[in-house]
């Protein structure tokens, strides 16, 4: 309604307004006008274009229309309404009006147009908010009410003091920029300061005109005022000089315009008259008269319209000085995009407020005042400087709104020029209300017949008009360097039905040409060119069904504002969620009866002891249901209570300080545990047989401390021969051996092992007796020192046997050998149990660990039943191997998931990678990238591993014994829905949660999401160690990620290549091969990889895809390489390892060592130059790179080695082991890691971490072209400053960082822990192997048309609207070639399949679908094979020309085809006439 706006992207979200409300119902009627409801009510019934003038209320009206229509988008609704302003303030403004007079969600979108949002969050918005305020472009004609005032000034004549003023400025001009060359060596840093220099004195020079010296002098003293930035934010003096080349400058400015002057602070004390040239100019004094005039009156409020911040500030600070205007109360207004003089948003809108309250009543604005600011109450507007457009004098003469408001503009007397455009601006304005008010309801707009392409499944559309500006963004979005900016070319030619355009897209583009329609003029035929690519970009998956580019290399970054949820910004890497862990079904409780007739399945558990001189009891495990192959008449009660006992003394024997024990209280627990029984056994006199132990279970049970008080009876005679007095009675010798006691004197249990009948407490023993020492260290009077001591050892701790603990040296393995026994008095001891001996107890001791690694191994078994019943693959795969992908490090045990991990990890990139390269033909390298991680990213691995419920078998908890619950000791947490949440809570951190590791009767445990994806890599790093690529092919099928692929793709790519063949008389392909160690089928696969994209003169791309797919492929190999000749290192250093390995610097050293990098295709200069600086480099001596800096190692020599890699992998139809020898003779001299070049920085960090020092990294600041880096090193408060300086900031970190680790190794500081090198020098080395590679390669020797023939596919027809136009049909540079030249004869190339050149396809554009489709080469019913036309050129140089035909269904029509082929080339070799030739 008055506000017509044309359609842009909106990027930055923030929330604005609040959600709706409860109770009274905001209704925007109450407060309408009369005509705003009848506008508002003509609107519902039709669509209408309505005029209004600034101040009218068109907002309020489009808030009416929103209110009416408001149960169109009221939610569940998926429908919104958008409302477009032109400029952020306006769409904040705009929003909170919509939001405080509505009850609708209302959200604001804003952006610069660089930053996009993905579809998704747009829909997350549409299905939350109602009303959507979005900002656009303004076509927005406006009428302003207020009456115009013009007032005369000057003419300009400067005294004579304002032009010394001028002279002595310039002259310290001259003297700064001498000043500033003398201390700068870099020209284009010293360009920069100077042009910054200028506009300094630029400023200073145009307030001085503009408003006087006083005026110059506030400026100049503003810009001195600005805190850290000064004009350029990088300016650094080195010497410690705080004063910078713009200081010297401003500070001399403010000396020359003090002089001759009164002190401002007294300005207010002169009388108006006073204030003349060039105290204040002529213009300024005028200003100040408008001001005095008006600031009488009340409630007045005033705005000045300035162009310059500079001016505004100066004026703004000047006023409010002025004691002859202290009724105007002052503040100035900029933009917040205003670079060093900006001010933030926030601000700009408390300013607003302020003015809006009346505590401000006069604003100093440029051109941010001139919309967007809601002022109902300004009744005075000043245009200090006129308005540059008629929008901006339109706008601005409307910020006055007030009945009989005024707006002055400031004139300057007899400039013709001035006067001429404020009276254009005056004639402009009344031939928009004539226009205006000459319309009729009855004129309509006759919309344009436009070309549109739709897509069905999301309704997206694009047509002809907006083409262009999507094919921009689709080439901006392509993957550059500094060497090469994507960009689309455009060609016209005349053609007899009217201009044609060719558009010639990058050489990373997914595909190189299009030609569009015979069109009336240039622009309609560059439009029609970029639908049809569009449309053919969209076809090859280059643009989403959205019509917009996938994300690809180049990130785009999405800010928030205001909006929390947004702005909470949440790694899922280190998330934690609470999942159960499986207990083992055979280990599971069933509905048995203690007290009942059982059948249990025994396994006899064997002890091996070390040393060989220990003795262990047999014991055996009791289960209800067998165990698994791999795994390998009751009385219940009985069995039940012992093992009870057993885990009270191994775990709870505090329990035993008492005289009285209960067992079995805890049955009704029971279900919520596992169940099996560990009882002693023993071997039968007779055959291999074994048998319960019962009497040594009874005889533990029988024990005194078991039994009720009552029932215990104690000796009543005391033999010497046969009995022991113990502290709590007399007892037979034989109960006492081999039994458990307790020492009150000292709080500890011990097992008895013997008697020592030669030895009593009056024995001597290190100088004293027993009884000397029990008085003399505990004050204990022994009673009875005649009886003999007894052989105790004291009762062990349970330790966790699984862990991995460090070897042990040689000197404590022998303590090792000798078990320590000491000596007690019986009277000192209480006897606990009967027939619990020491024996019993080693072996009980080792019974948990095993028990635990047994349901472990058990859980990892159900897993791999499940898998099995899946697919028959996973049966290859060990039971051990699947539990050791199961357990973290966290788990500290001798086995990891890690080494498989890293397997798996660089496996499941490869596939992924190679998946996607083979299926998305038009993706660039940037698209490829981020679909692969769209699916090996840690988030979604962590979702597919949920789906097939993987959490509950991963074993992330290390071994503690204490925690150790099994039949006789349950765990004691019951743990429910209900209680979940408190026992096990989720808003504590990881660190801090106190329960992170509590046990409950559900297994819970916290898990962070990277180890759920983790263990998926792991389990397929397993699979592919012991069942090679197809079982891991399975596995991924079944885990739900899809690998597969046709090879009719690979085919389609190398038929593709071909096209690169106009390229072979740029290198020695026969040469290349021979450095490369494989001779390749397709030729054009090879040229392909070493094409830099800034090489545009030929028809086909460049390597960036093929080195997406090298970079995969050579990361396994890699991998594979490492994780097979060095079994023994961890799986970080091989990651190290292989990051050294494929590293740029590495891949380029290859590069250079083999010289491929000579043969690399490019067309920039810069490129050229850096890779000859490199190549000299790296050809130096070490003593001689030691002298020098090391040059920036050109990314594009990496590149090639990756795409080189990627091409042979594609050539040999993915067979690696191709691959493999390839790789190792590359890069041979990287993989002896003989000069580790390992990260200065890292290597620094772990330095400090390990011992402990302060490292500080000041930022580095930027001085003569260079960046000056520090590393300082706190070490017991001395520091070690090291300095560097290079024009690369990271290069000057690196040479800092360096120089500080020689100081500190210098100093005897060195790594606790050896470095790579050190490792690698002792690690056990195999012979190295390509692991688990059984796939079968396709096979790509065959003609490609055989290939194809069951593979044919047919384009869809695109759908068009308001047109007639078809996309399909022959154009008439079908068979141009627009670079290179057809190699014939003289290269003689056999491509093995398919490497003759495709003459109607040279160009390799795929111009239209009909020549898209012969390049398929499909086959249809009878269709003969292609046929052949040979020409031999007979001359100096003899010349063989050969031209393949398509398949066609008669030979005759294929001859034909053949030949039109060969007159075309021979015609364009010039060997013919240039005029059509006929067969």
């Amino acid at each position: 309604m008055g506000d017509a706006a044309a359609a842009s992207a909106a990027a930055t979200a923030t929330a604005a307004g609040p959600s709706r409300t409860r109770g009274e119902t905001k209704d925007p009627r109450t407060i309408a006008r009369k005509y705003q409801l009848d506008l508002c009510k003509r609107a519902v019934e039709e669509n209408i274009i309505v005029y209004l003038g600034t101040g009218c209320g068109k907002t309020h009206i489009a808030v009416l229309l929103i209110y009416e229509l408001g149960h169109l988008i009221r939610k569940p609704s998926r429908e919104v309404c958008v409302f477009l302003a032109p400029t952020i303030p306006l769409v904040r403004q705009q929003a909170m009006v919509i939001a405080s007079s509505t009850d609708f969600k209302v959200q604001c979108y804003y952006g610069n147009g660089k930053n996009s949002r993905v579809h998704q969050e747009w829909e997350n918005d549409m299905r939350e908010f109602e009303v959507c305020s979005v900002d656009n472009e303004e076509l927005e004609s406006v009428v302003a009410s207020p009456d115009m005032e013009v007032y005369l000034y000057g003419p300009v004549n400067h005294s004579n003091l304002t032009v010394t003023y001028i002279k002595e400025l310039d002259s310290l001009k001259l003297q700064s920029e001498r000043i500033l060359r003398e201390s700068l060596c870099d020209f284009k840093d010293s360009q920069k300061k100077l042009k910054s220099l200028w506009r300094l004195h630029e400023n200073i020079i145009f307030c001085l005109q503009e408003l006087g010296s006083f005026g110059a002098l506030q400026a100049a003293k503003t810009f001195l005022s600005f805190d850290g930035d000064k004009l350029d934010t990088k300016e650094v003096n080195l010497n410690g000089n705080t004063s910078s080349f713009a200081h010297y400058y401003l500070n001399g400015a403010t000396s020359i315009l003090s002089n001759n002057r009164t002190d401002g602070s007294h300005a207010g004390s002169f009388d108006l008259e006073t204030l003349e040239e060039p105290f204040f100019s002529d213009k300024f004094s005028v200003l100040i008269n408008v001001l005095s005039r008006y600031g009488l009156q009340e409630n007045m409020k005033c705005i000045v319209f300035v162009k310059r911040i500079t001016v505004a500030r100066a004026i703004s600070n000047i006023l409010r000085n002025l004691k002859c205007l202290d009724f105007w109360k002052c503040e100035f207004l900029v933009g917040c995009h205003s670079g060093s003089k900006n001010m933030s948003r926030n601000k700009m809108d408390a300013i607003v407020e302020r003015f809006s309250s009346g505590e401000v009543n006069l604003l100093v604005a440029t051109s941010v005042g001139e919309e967007g600011l809601d002022i109902q109450t300004c009744c005075l507007v000043v245009r200090f400087d006129l308005p540059e457009t008629v929008a901006s004098f339109i706008q601005s003469r409307g910020r006055a709104r007030m009945t009989k408001s005024k707006y002055a503009v400031l004139l300057e007397r007899g400039n013709q020029s001035h006067e001429k455009l404020l009276k254009g601006y005056i004639a402009g304005e009344s031939i928009m209300n004539e226009e205006i008010d000459s319309r009729t309801s009855n004129d309509m707009f006759d919309c344009l017949e436009e070309n549109i392409y739709r897509v069905d499944n999301t309704g997206a559309s694009i047509s002809t008009a907006c083409s262009v500006s999507l094919l921009h963004r689709y080439c901006d979005n392509l993957p550059r360097d500094m060497f090469f900016t994507p960009s689309p070319a455009f060609f016209y030619t005349d053609g007899i039905e009217g201009i044609i355009c060719r558009l010639i897209l990058p050489p990373n583009a997914a595909f190189r040409q299009v030609d569009g329609q015979p069109c009336l003029s240039k622009d309609e035929a560059k439009r029609d060119a970029c639908l049809k690519a569009c449309v053919k970009l969209h076809k090859l998956g280059a643009l989403t069904d959205f019509l917009l580019p996938g994300s690809g290399s180049r990130k785009n970054k999405v800010s928030t504002t205001n909006n929390s949820s947004n702005n909470k910004v949440e790694d899922d890497s280190l998330r934690e969620e609470l999942h159960e862990m499986l207990i083992p079904a055979v280990l599971k409780p069933s509905r048995l009866k203690l007290d009942c007739l059982s059948y249990l399945h025994f396994y006899y558990v064997k002890f091996i002891p070390i040393p060989e001189d220990r003795r262990y009891q047999m014991f055996g495990l009791f289960v209800i249901n067998p165990l698994p192959v791999e795994a390998e008449t009751l009385q219940m009660i009985l069995a039940h209570k012992f093992q009870e006992m057993c885990l009270k003394i191994l775990l709870d024997r505090s329990e035993f300080i008492s005289p009285h024990v209960i067992l079995g209280n805890d049955v009704r627990l029971e279900m919520n545990s596992t169940f099996y029984l560990l009882l002693p056994i023993k071997q039968k006199c007779y055959g291999d047989r074994f048998m319960i132990d019962w009497p040594a279970v009874e005889r533990c049970l029988s024990s005194p401390i078991f039994k009720a008080p009552i029932d215990v009876s104690v000796h009543g005679s005391y033999s010497p021969n046969e009995s022991l007095r113990l502290l709590d009675g007399i007892f037979s010798k034989t109960d006492v051996v081999g039994s458990v006691v307790f020492s009150p004197h000292n709080n500890i249990f011990f097992f008895v092992d013997g008697i020592l009948d030669e030895i009593n407490a009056r024995s001597e023993c290190s100088g004293a007796t027993y009884v000397e020492h029990f008085k003399g260290r505990f004050g204990i009077e022994l009673s009875h020192p005649e009886q003999p001591l007894l052989k105790a050892k004291q009762l062990f701790n349970l330790r966790n046997l699984l862990h991995n603990r460090l070897p042990e040296t040689t000197e404590s393995e022998g303590r090792e050998l000798l078990e320590h026994f000491v000596e007690l008095p019986p009277e000192l001891c209480s006897l606990k149990v009967i027939g619990f001996s020491k024996d019993m107890g080693s072996s009980l001791s080792l019974l948990p660990s095993l028990m635990y690694r047994l349901e472990n191994l058990l859980v990892a078994i159900e897993l791999k039943d499940v898998m099995s019943s899946s697919f028959p693959e996973a049966s290859q795969i060990s039971a051990s191997g699947i539990l050791e992908a199961l357990t973290t490090e966290k788990c500290l045990e001798r086995i990891s998931l890690e080494r498989f991990e890293v397997l798996g990890d660089a496996f499941l990139k490869y596939v992924v990678g190679r998946h996607k390269f083979i299926t998305y033909e038009g993706l660039d390298e940037g698209q490829l990238t981020r679909r692969r991680s769209d699916v090996v990213n840690n988030s979604n691995l962590c979702e597919l591993s949920i789906r097939k419920k993987l959490q509950v078998y991963i074993r992330d908890q290390q071994f503690e014994p204490i925690q150790f619950f099994a039949p006789g000791r349950p765990c004691k947490v019951v743990c429910n829905t209900d209680v979940e949440v408190s026992l096990h809570q989720m808003d504590i951190h990881p660190d801090n949660r106190e329960n992170c590791n509590l046990r409950c009767t559900r297994s819970h445990h916290w898990l962070h999401k990277k180890v759920i994806a983790d263990v998926v890599e792991s389990l397929i790093g397993a699979f592919l160690v012991e069942g090679g690529f197809k079982a891991a092919f399975a596995f991924l099928h079944w885990i739900g990620i899809d690998v597969d692929f046709n090879s009719s793709a690979l085919y389609r790519v190398l038929d593709a290549s071909s096209i690169n063949l106009s390229l072979m008389g740029y290198t020695d392909i026969a040469g290349l091969e021979e450095l490369i160690g494989y001779k390749f089928k397709h030729k054009g696969l090879l040229l392909q990889a070493f094409v830099h994209p800034s090489f545009s003169q030929h028809s086909g791309g460049c390597y960036q895809r093929l080195e997406f797919l090298g970079d995969a492929v050579l990361e396994y190999v890699i991998t594979s390489y490492l994780y097979s000749t060095y079994p023994d290192i961890k799986p970080g250093q091989i990651t190290d390892l292989r990051s050294l390995a494929v590293g740029n610097d590495s891949l380029a050293y290859a590069a250079v060592e083999k010289s491929i990098h000579k043969h690399l295709i490019k067309d920039s200069n810069h490129l050229t130059s850096a890779i000859s600086k490199f190549e000299i480099y790296v050809k130096l001596s070490n003593s001689e790179k030691d002298l020098l800096e090391e040059p920036a190692c050109p990314k594009a020599l990496g590149d090639i080695v990756e795409s080189c890699i990627g091409a042979v992998l594609l050539d040999s139809g993915f067979n690696l082991n191709y691959v493999w020898k390839v790789m190792l003779m590359l890069l041979k001299p990287v993989l002896t890691f003989s000069n580790m070049h390992t990260n200065p920085m890292r290597e620094l960090r772990e330095l400090c971490q390990c011992h402990g020092f302060e490292l500080g990294l000041p930022k580095p600041m930027k001085a003569d072209g260079e960046y000056h880096v520090k590393v300082e090193v706190n070490i017991k408060s001395k520091i070690i400053i090291c300095t560097a300086a290079n024009r690369n900031s990271k290069a000057a970190r690196k040479f800092a960082a360096q120089e500080t680790l020689s100081k500190l190794k210098n100093y005897g500081y060195k790594h606790r822990n050896k470095s790579l090198e050190e490792i690698l020098n002792v690690a056990r080395k195999r012979e190295s192997e390509l692991i688990g590679y059984n796939e079968d390669p396709i096979d790509v020797e065959a003609d490609i048309s055989v290939k194809m023939k069951s593979h044919e596919e047919k384009d869809a027809d695109i759908p068009f609207q308001n047109t007639e136009t078809s996309f399909t049909g022959s154009s008439k540079f079908h068979n141009q070639i627009i670079a290179g030249d057809i190699k014939s004869g003289n290269h003689d190339v056999n491509n093995g399949r398919n490497n003759q050149p495709k003459l109607a396809t040279q160009s390799g554009c795929l111009p239209s679908e009909t020549t898209e489709k012969s390049n398929k080469k499909m086959y249809h019913g009878r269709a003969k094979p292609p046929s052949e036309v040979v020409v031999e050129m007979k001359g100096t140089s003899a010349t063989l020309l050969e031209c393949h035909s398509d398949a066609k269904l008669q030979k005759k029509a294929a001859q034909e085809h053949a030949a039109q082929g060969a007159l075309w080339c021979l015609k364009q070799l010039g060997h013919l006439p240039k005029e059509d030739v006929r067969a």
